[in-house]
């Protein structure tokens, strides 16, 4: 998700700031971010019908990792904060957050007359039930390293949520904002959830055919302006081409696409594309606690044997740029800032000499259905990778097989794309700490790493920040703990009755509660 100048710089800092403000105001933002999304609002009501090409493999949100399933379940739950379409940290169920002096509390004033979808109150008794169960091990929620600064959580009346910090967290409001991070009621169950979820967000959950479609309705419990749409449904389509067709029948409404090829050959017509930068990075994850990869050496190999600019050409079209770790436009890598940022093959030999391998075999899981351009990354790394002695075993999986053994981390690679956050903490914290949940997946850590993301927890200094998460980035690609490749777009094709729906560069579909479609 490359961001540049759509996106302020500006913006971006202040959802990273955030513990330092008090904010009472609800997001308006309903205007497009980008110059080709239709604008304007139409008549609500209505149906609308969005493709996309894999069913969610889980309805609870505190597990949702895969695209579809965090797409579907941020139109259904809402979360302490948000963001708005510039990716400022704005009120969600918390109305407002005022830190104290020295940051060991942050006080959250719920908003007044909060329901769930089935007409149950929410307030303050299920906020700390679900920061509690999230920051619980056993529950097994991806966001529970966003509060592992929290030491308690204390309901002191309805409406008042009081976190007592083990230390000062700046990075806190911007993870809440995250659908992993969703309020639930303190009378639900997963296994309830998964099969009715119950939540506050703008839509409610209607009905669900497997591997077909998922429907939502508009809630009339929801505490902010009211969806503008009747219902919706995520139909399942298997491949982009499919769904393009479908659209220029008018049996499909909008969809986002990923693939290039397909966005381009979809333009034009009835039908729209807006093309949006995004925070997601497409990676080789290297786990480097198993087989040749827990030698810092066969990781730098691979690392100087590929040619990130000829992935990206290859498999998108070069609609993207090479990226390093952190995209965020604040605190963005220097993709330069490598061991290797070209191509160098006799670097490459010359690691993989010094681990003492002739050459080497890495198991890698590639998944089918949940974007578009996984397959022909995985075959471009494993053509390069070739000319340098090593070998890409590739298994390509269908999404909910590919997230079980991701999550699990039953892979030495994985080519994946990961989702961004403008905050770096967020986006990396869970993975590159010893104590990040899901630091087995990443499979690196270091104490310098651990006293990094300490640090930049604390800071509320953008410079102080910038140079920490610096020397994150440098300590990151110096290992090898991944390789990053490149960031791209996504692609929102509508048919010519939507309107008055925002594209998000951290690729989120909430402004789908401000869209209008005619029938």
């Amino acid at each position: 998700m490359p961001i540049r100048s759509r996106i302020t710089r500006a913006a971006l800092v202040g959802a990273a700031l955030t513990t330092s403000l008090v904010i009472a105001a609800c997001s308006s933002g309903s205007t497009t971010a980008t110059d080709n999304v239709t604008a304007g609002a139409g008549a609500p009501g209505g149906k609308l019908v969005v493709g996309i090409t894999t069913d969610p493999n889980t309805l609870f949100p505190w597990k949702a990792t895969q695209f579809q399933a965090v797409n579907v379940l941020q139109n259904i739950y809402g979360t302490l904060t948000e963001f708005d379409k510039d990716l400022n940290v704005v009120p969600g169920i918390a109305q407002s957050w005022t830190p104290s002096a020295d940051g060991m509390t942050l006080t959250m004033k719920l908003r007044p007359g909060l329901k769930f979808a089935d007409g149950s109150a929410l307030d303050s008794t299920d906020v700390k039930y679900s920061l509690d169960k999230i920051n619980t091990e056993a529950t097994a929620a991806v966001a529970r390293s966003s509060l592992a600064s929290v030491a308690s959580v204390a309901a002191p009346d309805p409406t008042t949520v009081v976190l007592t910090m083990k230390s000062p967290d700046a990075s806190l409001p911007a993870n809440l904002a995250s659908v992993n991070m969703a309020i639930l009621s303190s009378t639900d169950t997963e296994t309830a959830l998964q099969t009715k979820p119950n939540g506050s967000g703008p839509y409610e959950f209607q009905a669900r055919v497997p591997n077909q479609s998922l429907t939502l309705s508009k809630n009339p419990s929801y505490y902010g302006t009211p969806a503008t749409l009747d219902s919706l449904e995520f139909r399942v389509i298997p491949d982009e081409t499919s769904i393009v067709s479908s659209m220029q029948s008018g049996n499909v409404q909008m969809s986002v696409l990923n693939d290039p090829l397909v966005a381009k050959a979809a333009e034009g017509g009835t039908l729209k594309v807006a093309k949006t930068p995004q925070l997601s990075y497409h990676v080789l994850q290297l786990n480097a606690r198993k087989g040749d990869l827990t030698d810092v050496n066969v990781r730098l190999a691979i690392q100087c044997a590929i040619d990130r600019k000829q992935v990206l050409d290859t498999a998108a079209l070069g609609e993207g740029e090479v990226t390093g770790p952190i995209t965020s436009p604040a605190y963005k890598s220097d993709p330069d800032a490598r061991p290797c940022p070209k191509r160098d093959l006799a670097k490459a030999a010359q690691y993989l000499a010094k681990a003492g391998k002739s050459s080497v075999t890495i198991k890698t899981i590639v998944s089918q259905g949940e974007y578009a351009t996984s397959v022909n990354e995985a075959q471009s790394l494993k053509a390069q990778l070739a000319e340098a002695k090593i070998n890409l075993d590739l298994e390509v999986l269908e999404s909910g097989a590919y997230v079980d053994r991701w999550v699990a981390a039953d892979f030495e690679a994985a080519v994946a794309l990961n989702g961004g956050r403008p905050d770096p903490d967020g986006m990396y914290g869970r993975y590159f700490t010893s104590t990040g949940n899901l630091n087995k997946v990443a499979g690196y850590s270091s104490p310098e790493l651990d006293q990094l993301f300490a640090q930049g927890k604390k800071a509320t200094d953008k410079a102080e920040r910038t140079k920490i998460y610096t020397q994150v980035s440098d300590d990151l690609e110096n290992n090898a703990a991944w390789v990053w490749l490149f960031t791209s777009y996504t692609y929102t094709a509508t048919t010519s009755g939507v309107r008055g729906f925002t594209p998000m560069a951290n690729g989120s579909l909430q402004f789908l509660r401000s869209t209008t479609v005619t029938q």
